[in-house]
């Protein structure tokens, strides 16, 4: 199995910066794409980013142009870098990678157990 541990979350006022960071740990053979979702009180769980092993991104658009993921694959690590926050990014924001463990390699769908970032007005 595969596990997931976000970092990085908290309290900010509106218009600052913070920085998440997701380390996979356990006995894995290969990660293809990693991502940020977040989810706000009585809301679905939304897409906000994602990164396939080659470096190819896609945002959503509700983020594009404030917020910047990145990966180091030696480290199993995905980072999301969270600029010009606003009060509507608020939302428990969760990591997700598929990865292949070095007992069963077809990818499977892995999942962290989410940080909180509240933006203040």
């Amino acid at each position: 199995q595969v596990q997931l541990v976000e970092s990085g979350g908290g309290l900010v006022q509106a218009g600052g910066s913070l920085g998440l960071s997701c380390a996979a740990s356990g006995s894995i053979f290969s990660i293809n794409a990693m991502g940020w979702y977040r989810q706000a009180p009585g809301k679905q769980r939304e897409l906000v980013a994602t990164i396939t092993s080659g470096g190819s991104t896609n945002y959503a658009g509700a983020v594009k142009g404030r917020f910047t993921i990145s990966r180091d694959n030696d480290k199993n690590t995905v980072y999301l870098q969270m600029n010009s926050l606003k009060p509507e990014d608020t939302a428990v924001y969760y990591c997700n990678a598929d990865a292949a463990t070095a007992r069963y390699r077809s990818a499977q769908d892995y999942w962290g157990k989410g940080t909180l970032v509240t933006v203040s007005s």
